[in-house]
């Protein structure tokens, strides 16, 4: 530092940025990747998406639309041999975290599986009965008022 000088590098401070005659400049974007792996919250961004992403609760079925389910599920069973055509909605839990989504699948039933409580389609798409909110079929048409 300069004696006569009340700032500190008050020498350099208004000398021109120095340019390699020898080495070509970076552009601006390779200067910023090479600090990118450095970032200090890797994962953050990830992580902010995962907890925005929403997720619908589990619905409780009314006991009489419990009942409807299960007489229509009797009978389906009557007909089962026709492999009778069938639009089921119902909850397939999220896997990381609470609560889920609602699908509608079609197909033709192939198999209700009593003992493990399963609707089986022909598209080999396993069902738990006891998430099912909504079973639709042509068979039903003439029964209920959907």
């Amino acid at each position: 530092m300069n004696k006569q000088s009340k700032w500190p590098y008050e020498d350099i401070v208004n000398l021109p940025h120095h340019v390699s005659p020898t080495r070509p400049q970076m552009s601006r974007s390779d200067r910023a990747a090479q600090f990118s792996s450095f970032a200090a919250l890797t994962g953050h961004d990830a992580a902010v998406r995962e907890t925005a992403r929403r997720t619908a609760s589990r619905i409780d079925t009314a006991e009489d639309k419990r009942q409807e389910l299960d007489l229509k599920q009797q009978l389906l069973m009557q007909v089962l041999p026709s492999q009778p055509e069938v639009t089921v909605t119902y909850f397939v839990p999220d896997t990381r975290k609470a609560g889920g989504a609602y699908v509608s699948v079609s197909g033709r039933l192939k198999r209700i599986d009593s003992r493990r409580r399963i609707l089986l389609l022909d598209n080999s798409t396993e069902i738990p009965a006891d998430d099912v909110l909504e079973l639709e079929s042509p068979i039903f048409t003439s029964l209920f008022r959907t």
